[in-house]
């Protein structure tokens, strides 16, 4: 937004709106004193409520004059916002913050300081409560309205949360490689075309076609960058018990798996794999026994992968490999009319435009000692069957599926004795 700086100076000429917000920096040493933190908090919340927009910081807002920012001082400031955006912002907003130069009336080029601010995914709150952009003013909601909005930015709406446009990725974030792997028969398709009918990218609200949310989770290096909580926190435990916070020495091994969902997914069992026991049998010549069975295992963080809600922000995936269990969360509740009971009997995805891309996602031919599955994912529905069956088959104990206060899904496996 306001790219070319030409047209960025012409619209700080023209004033505040319900795209721009123009402040002063004044610092005492290294610590900024305007604007306010709560105050600049409220602006960049409101826009990501709204259209989005931009804060330039360096400019005075009543006589437009642009002010600049001691370049020795710009890092402070800069660090000022991120934090606040982390702080002061419930969920923190990850703007695009920029230094440039902007003539003054003198003509003299003074160092400021863009912050972009996209259009959400979600709703957030700062601490003027859940403000939106209304022209140059942020403007407290009235229930009605923040209703309709959360309504609007969650998986409830019409259109599935996976199939939203991403505020702020464009189609060039999505890697060639990933993306024409999904081809298939639609080859011949240029890169928009195809991205559209795989549910990898749709039209926002602009008009401008955009990464869906299934397109960043497939396709690009990092989801992270779109989606913080994209990924599965992995950790191994000595013992049967997570100790008290400080004490490292209980955990053997732990790791962010990031990615693409499949090379997630394969990256899981691998940890998996790498941590647990295997114990040898001597019954009639050596025969080893592992500690989980690793196609159970498979199916179970595909369907976590394929069926969390991503609409929850600050929720992972969670992997905690004990001794004697394995736990896998998965945020969200189950979908529609699903219950805990009716998981190994009937279908319902959540996420569509992800399990179809899972389908046609193949498995490297190197991980077939994982699974026998030629795609990630089998839309016949029989994945909680194979956990179930599997699991007992090799513990004697049947796995255990339990809904965490409505909002989290978890899956216990036992560890063969």
């Amino acid at each position: 937004m306001f790219d070319n700086p030409l047209d960025l100076l012409e619209k700080v000429r023209l004033g505040e709106d319900s795209f721009l917000e123009l402040k002063e920096v004044r610092l005492s040493g290294n610590k900024v004193t305007a604007p306010r933190r709560d105050s600049l908090a409220d602006v960049l919340a409101a826009f990501a409520n709204s259209q989005g927009g931009v804060c330039i910081l360096g400019v005075d807002d009543a006589s437009r004059d642009i002010l600049g920012i001691a370049l020795e001082r710009l890092d402070a400031v800069e660090d000022f916002v991120r934090e606040l955006c982390m702080d002061s912002i419930d969920p923190p907003v990850a703007p695009s913050i920029e230094r440039l130069r902007l003539p003054s009336t003198t003509g003299e080029a003074l160092p400021v300081v863009k912050i972009e601010v996209p259009r959400s995914l979600f709703v957030h709150k700062s601490p003027g409560g859940y403000l939106h952009r209304v022209g140059s003013a942020k403007r407290e909601m009235s229930p009605e309205y923040l209703a309709r909005l959360f309504q609007q930015r969650s998986q409830s709406r019409l259109i599935r949360f996976d199939e939203q446009p991403v505020p702020g990725a464009a189609l060039d974030d999505l890697e060639p490689s990933l993306w024409q792997r999904f081809a298939g028969a639609r080859s011949r398709d240029d890169r928009n075309n195809l991205l559209v009918k795989l549910g990898m990218a749709r039209h926002d609200a602009d008009g401008t076609l955009r990464p869906t949310v299934a397109g960043v989770l497939m396709a690009s290096a990092d989801p992270r960058r779109w989606l913080p909580n994209a990924y599965i926190q992995a950790v191994a435990y000595r013992g049967t018990e997570i100790r008290p916070h400080g004490d490292e020495s209980y955990q053997l091994d732990a790791a962010d798996i990031t990615g693409p969902l499949d090379r997630q997914v394969v990256a899981a069992c691998h940890f998996v794999k790498k941590n647990m026991r295997i114990a040898a049998s001597k019954q009639e010549g050596r025969h080893d026994q592992p500690q989980f069975d690793l196609t159970a295992v498979f199916e179970a963080v595909v369907n976590a992968v394929a069926h969390r809600d991503y609409a929850i922000h600050g929720a992972k995936i969670r992997l905690r490999l004990f001794p004697d269990r394995l736990e896998l969360y998965s945020p969200g509740t189950l979908p529609n009319t699903m219950t805990v009971e009716s998981l190994p009997y009937r279908q319902a995805a959540r996420n569509e435009a992800i399990t179809s891309l899972l389908a046609k996602c193949e498995v490297p031919a190197e991980d077939h000692e994982i699974t026998d599955r030629s795609a990630m994912m089998d839309k016949r529905g029989e994945g909680v069957q194979i956990i179930l069956d599997n699991s007992e088959r090799l513990s004697g104990l049947r796995p255990e599926y339990r809904l965490i206060d409505d909002a989290e899904l978890l899956l216990v496996m036992r560890s063969t004795r």
